[in-house]
């Protein structure tokens, strides 16, 4: 799926040099960035957005020591 995204200059530059460093793809680098960030970005915009259910009494919440006691592991 072709994607086009535009990057401060800098940032740019530091692509460009990486690339042709390593003999990569500029391609290459900005798969490897999105697949090792995806799941980081997922989880705190996903937790975000639960905290905020939270906050407006949307989310069923369970203190620390009634989950113990309902897994009997109290005691």
């Amino acid at each position: 799926m072709p994607t086009s995204i535009r990057l401060a200059p800098e940032l740019s530059n530091r692509l460009d040099q990486l690339a042709l460093k390593t003999g990569r793809t500029k391609a290459f680098y900005l798969r490897e960035i999105i697949e090792g960030g995806i799941a980081e970005i997922e989880e705190y915009y996903l937790a975000a957005e639960t905290l905020e259910r939270v906050r407006k009494g949307q989310e069923k919440v369970h203190s620390a020591s009634s989950v113990r006691k309902d897994l009997a592991l109290e005691g």
